[in-house]
């Protein structure tokens, strides 16, 4: 615990057996109290690798979701257990676990609700090897968004985040989509909440073993962005209201 912040990593999964491990073993559990699994009807030997790391609260979807039904499952479980703070971790390696404290004491300190790991701050991402055709999409879909929404975030794109238990009881992410873009638009709807948003850099790692999305859905993730995008201008605007920036009943 931080500041008596009841602390969950939750662990969106799918095919990541081979990196499950060295992912897990760079969680600090001297700040964290409880690790959840969430796989989503893996290929592979992901929740035989969580049990025997002791991982006490593993979820298997009985059929794949997608991405962002994950990340729904994850929240839900997170918020029944009573975390205060909830940091989402890929079980892929990609992004490193050292962050987990530094991402935590943001959210304990009562400054944020939200914390990106942004691999665009730094060199982390080119270095780290991220495809320089990733890198400039991110780039453009970024400042797109940041002109759209009249915002000064680094990496809109980032699957490393914390939040707080305030922000996740308060913003309606389960009206988000099953896939990839359900990350952008739960930032907007974050925004649109009025929340700041904080950002640390975050090296990163790209290889054979990482999980990454094909070209297809790549294409359209950045479609779904840019549609997310522009419905919350056209939300903010009065001119369009979308179910998306709806407030909880």
């Amino acid at each position: 615990m931080i500041k008596n912040r009841y602390i969950i990593v939750v662990l969106p999964a799918y095919n990541a057996a081979k990196t499950l491990k060295k992912t897990y073993d760079e969680i600090d559990f001297s700040i964290v109290d409880e690790v959840i699994l969430v796989d989503d009807h893996s290929n592979d030997e992901t929740v035989a690798v969580g049990k025997e790391l002791g991982i006490k609260h593993i979820i298997r979807h009985d059929q794949n979701k997608g991405y962002g039904a994950n990340q729904k499952s994850c929240y839900k479980k997170a918020l029944e257990l009573g975390a205060d703070i909830v940091i989402m971790l890929h079980p892929d390696y990609q992004y490193t676990p050292k962050l987990i404290p530094a991402m935590s004491h943001l959210i304990a300190s009562g400054l944020y609700h939200a914390v990106l790991g942004s691999r665009i701050l730094g060199r982390g991402a080119l270095e780290g090897g991220m495809p320089i055709i990733k890198y400039l999409a991110n780039r453009g879909l970024t400042a797109i968004q940041n002109l759209v929404m009249n915002a000064q975030l680094s990496d809109y794109h980032s699957g490393y985040r914390a939040f707080s238990r305030e922000l996740l009881e308060s913003v309606n992410f389960n009206t988000n989509s099953d896939s990839f873009v359900f990350d952008n638009q739960m930032l907007t709807q974050i925004w649109y909440a009025g929340y700041e948003i904080a950002e640390i850099t975050c090296p990163t790692k790209y290889f054979d073993d990482a999980s990454s999305i094909n070209l297809k859905d790549s294409t359209i993730y950045a479609l779904g962005v840019l549609k997310t995008t522009i419905k919350y201008r056209l939300h903010k605007w009065g001119i369009v209201k979308s179910r998306l920036f709806k407030p909880l009943a």
